[in-house]
Formats: C-alpha cells, structure tokens, sequence
C-alpha cells in the first residue's frame, strides 16, 4: 500500500498494532473488533466531505448524497432500538453524546446525580475530573456492599438533593440496570431521565437486557463496544425533545459531523439487524458467565459475585498485587485488560485494586464457553504464577495457539 512507501514509520506502527491484534486475546470489555464492511465505510470518500447541519437543512453545499447516508443511519438506528423514537447519529463519542443531553436538558449549575466513578460509574456522569463535575452540581450513588446499586439509597439521595437531572448506565457495572424503579424515583422528584447504555447497547437492541426505552427521556450510546461499530456516539431522545437535542449536538457542542464514520454506523446497524447478531450477543452473556463461573472456582473475588452482562470486575483488593501489576502480567502473556476502580477503593486510579475483563471482543472471535472457561484458567494461571517465567511463557504460547485457531475478522 502506498503509505508504506510514502510514510513508513506510520505503516509499521500500524502493522505492529494489527498483529497485536491478531496475536493478543482482547478482553477490554469496551472494545470489540469491526467486520470488513466497517473498515470500508471508515476508510472511504466520505471523510472529505463537510455536512454541517442535518440531511436536508445543511451549511454546505454537495450533500445529496451524504444525506442519503445519514438518513438510512437513523432509520436503522431507530429500527434496532425498539420504542426508540428519534435519534442523532452525529456525536462523535459516548462522552459528546452526553454531553449534549446536558447542554439541551440543563443550565449551568444544575444538579445531576449518576452512579459514582469508582463504584462503576463513568468520567461523565458527574466527575469532578470532567466538565459534568464541572459545569454542573453533581452528586452522586453508589453500590451496597454486594456491589448492586442500592436503589432505597438512589431514592434517598434524589429526595434530599433534588436532581434535575438523574444518569442511569456505567462504564464498569456487571448487573442489569432497573429502569422502571429509576422511571419511579425519577417522577417523584421531578428529574430528567437518561440511560446510558454505552456497553450494554447491542445487548439491549437484542433484548438481552431491559430496554430505556419508553421509560427514559434521553438514551446515549456509544457504537462500538457490544454494538460491535465504529468508535462513535448517538444519542435518542422522546419526538418533544428532539429540536433541542439536534441544536445540542450543532452547533452546541461539535461542528460538523465525520460521515465517513456514519457511513460505517450505518453498516454496522444494518450487521446488527440480521439475526446472526443477536446469537452473537448470546454467546456473549453465555460466555461471561462460563468466566465468571470459572474464575470464582479458582478463587478469585469478582464484585456483585457475577455478572448478567458483558463484563466482570476482578476484585483484588486483598491480592499482593495491584489491578495495575495483573494488567502488566496479563500483559506479558498476550491476554489484554484493563486495570479498574472497585466499590471502597484504597488505592489510586492509576494503580487500582481491580481489572475488568470483558467478552465481546473474544466473542467476535469466535470462542464458545468452553474455550471462555480455558482463558479463565489462563488469566488465574498468569496472575498466580507471574513471578514464574517459564509458566508466563507457557501461557504465552497457549494464548497466542488460542488466538491462531480463531482468526480476527476483519
């Protein structure tokens, strides 16, 4: 390919992350691998084209055909999410799409209450580290000592502060999300509704997980992640609330949209209509448990004691290891996590007392529940015996024959 000639450091560096890739287990329950017709769209005509504005009400000339794809983008977007009633397809992340809902559903000051960043919760939903901590009055619940959110705490702390606003979804919560007892705390106290469902999403769409929808005002989500997209954002809303989302997004909080990756939203919606994906999504949860069942066997703490989704948090709380040092030695052995926050932190973010481990990716891949057993028992093997090199090259080699027997994708 040309770049190689004409820019080689920048082609190596890509090759090297495609065999990493390749080579390395990915278990970063927010990242997931896209098909072929994703990379397409991602890398097609499109990204040159400006498109401020919405399908048919544009700044710029030259939008036919951009707006033929936008259009299908929601059409699909509105017909995989079940009782979903309008949709922009345009934020760039899960965090502008946040965003957004904010700037079209409060004023500066306002009070938000999400689930709190080390219980699980996202950077924003409230931290004081991000501009929702920052422009807004936020307060925040947590999970009870069986690492489930406690909903009578939730009705507590919405009475006494009064949000304007109350934030549903997590970027680390392995249990499913009651919408309907949030609908209820909601009406009580007068406060805005949003679910965002950033990782459950494909589970949602599949109706593997209780839907927002018809119960939330806004809905955000990013499209990767279960949704199995492009890295990306959208955000639904109810029919009244739409015009003001729409300006939320532009020119409220972004200029003009990327189309080559609602190109490849729209792909990956159309992927995740056909039945094949709600199997995958199956396999999936089928898979997570089979981990979380065999990870539990070999003595390891996970937080809520399981998961009904995607993911599970590793509590290492009382290991003589950090999150940090088992991301490391997982590391070394070509399994890919992510270091994680658990319910009564002790130790610094950058260190953490817990990793979180997903299987989306895996999924993709193509390993059933067996084989989710087998990385279990690789994990617990790699982390019980880091200090052991022979055994970490020995694992090493079994991760790398695991991954050889079932290709990436795309």
């Amino acid at each position: 390919m040309s770049i190689a000639k004409n820019d080689p450091v920048i082609a190596e560096a890509m090759e090297s992350e495609r065999v990493r890739q390749r080579e390395d287990l990915e278990l970063i329950a927010s990242e997931n691998y896209v098909s072929a017709d994703v990379l397409e769209a991602l890398g097609s005509v499109l990204t040159n084209k400006y498109a401020e504005g919405l399908p048919g009400k544009r700044y710029y000339g030259g939008c036919q055909f951009v707006d033929i794809v936008e259009d299908i983008a929601r059409s699909r977007a509105l017909t995989l999410f079940k009782g979903s009633e309008g949709v922009n397809v345009q934020p760039h992340s899960g965090a502008q799409a946040n965003a957004a809902v904010y700037l079209a559903a409060l004023k500066p000051g306002d009070t938000i209450l999400g689930l709190d960043l080390s219980n699980g919760g996202h950077l924003t939903h409230g931290s004081p580290a991000n501009s929702s901590g920052k422009l807004y009055k936020a307060v925040h619940y947590k999970v009870n000592e069986g690492g489930h959110i406690d909903l009578d705490s939730v009705r507590d702390i919405a009475r006494r502060e009064r949000p304007r606003l109350i934030m549903t979804g997590a970027s680390a919560y392995p249990r499913h999300w009651d919408w309907v007892a949030f609908r209820a705390i909601a009406d009580e106290v007068g406060a805005i509704l949003v679910a965002d469902i950033a990782h459950v999403a494909g589970l949602v769409a599949t109706d593997l997980h209780p839907t927002p929808f018809g119960l939330c005002d806004y809905v955000t989500t990013t499209t990767h992640k279960t949704l199995r997209g492009p890295r990306g954002g959208m955000a639904f809303a109810r029919a009244d609330l739409m015009k003001g989302l729409n300006s939320a997004v532009f020119p409220g909080t972004q200029g003009g949209p990327l189309m080559h990756v609602i190109a490849a939203k729209a792909v990956a919606f159309r992927e995740a209509l056909e039945p094949s994906f709600v199997d995958y999504q199956r396999q999936v949860l089928a898979n997570a448990q089979a981990m979380a069942t065999r990870l539990s066997e070999r003595g390891f703490r996970l937080v809520s004691g399981g998961t009904d989704n995607h993911l599970m948090l590793i509590d290492l709380s009382d290991a003589p290891y950090s999150g940090k040092d088992a991301e490391a030695a997982l590391g070394r052995v070509g399994i890919t996590v992510n270091k994680n926050t658990v319910p009564n932190e002790k130790r610094s973010p950058f260190v953490t007392s817990g990793i979180r481990v997903g299987t989306p990716a895996m999924t993709t891949r193509g390993l059933d529940a067996a084989e989710a057993r087998q990385v279990a028992d690789l994990i617990a093997d790699a982390l019980e015996l880091r200090d052991d090199t022979a055994r970490v090259e020995a694992v090493r080699a079994e991760v790398h024959a695991l991954c050889a027997r079932h290709p990436v994708p795309a």
